[in-house]
């Protein structure tokens, strides 16, 4: 499995050298916001309000002066926005209060803030703290299922896997890599099986005659 694995990843970096987080943000505290919001959206959706959001209120004092209604107009075209803004809502508070307007740095501390889970939390710390971690959202745990680098019912168990194959210094990297992959070939749909460089190393692809599911 690991010798599968390194083989995805050298394939995967020839195609994406670029792969990075693709959320926009100048800070720990403005990637922690952009992260809650993206839940069930697309980043490319998060990233058109933040634009907006962003330039109102940059900073954690900024947005403690908001009230949640107002905070609910600023992101309403984004799924889910009520229960959004009631956790951003409590996650400004508890920052304040408890972590001294810090975005905490550890996965402990991180999914004690409301609306924080354990994706949400790898993103922070890997992108803003240098923590190697593996997010999985619904692209990772997509394509890492279809090409069996993992075998898991479940974003946590999908985790594990990727980190007990992958080598530690690579894991964000994987993710980002992923992420790419899912949102450019390995569509939830209609993966685009014929254009993928991967489909020689993918469980989905042998298991499915070569051919892309409709």
């Amino acid at each position: 499995m690991k010798k599968k694995n390194r083989e995805i990843m050298e394939i995967l970096e020839r195609t994406y050298p670029d792969a990075r987080c693709e959320l926009d943000h100048g800070t720990p505290f403005q990637l922690l916001v952009a992260t809650v919001l993206s839940s069930q959206t697309t980043d490319k959706k998060v990233n058109e309000v933040t634009s907006v959001l962003f330039g109102e209120y940059g900073t954690l004092q900024d947005f403690l002066e908001i009230t949640q209604e107002e905070l609910e107009e600023y992101i309403r075209v984004i799924g889910l926005y009520k229960s959004k803004a009631k956790n951003l809502m409590g996650l400004f508070r508890m920052l304040r209060d408890e972590f001294g307007g810090e975005v905490p740095k550890t996965m402990e501390e991180l999914t004690r803030l409301p609306g924080v889970g354990r994706k949400t939390a790898n993103v922070v710390m890997s992108n803003c703290f240098g923590v190697p971690a593996i997010a999985v959202d619904t692209h990772v745990f997509r394509v890492s299922n279809r090409l069996g680098m993992a075998k898991a019912d479940t974003p946590e168990k999908t985790e594990e896997a990727l980190m007990k194959s992958l080598d530690r210094n690579v894991w964000t990297k994987a993710h980002h890599m992923l992420i790419f992959h899912g949102r450019r070939l390995c569509h939830a749909r209609k993966p685009l099986c014929s254009e993928c460089p991967l489909r020689l190393h993918c469980d989905y692809y042998k298991e499915n005659g070569g051919i892309s599911a409709s």
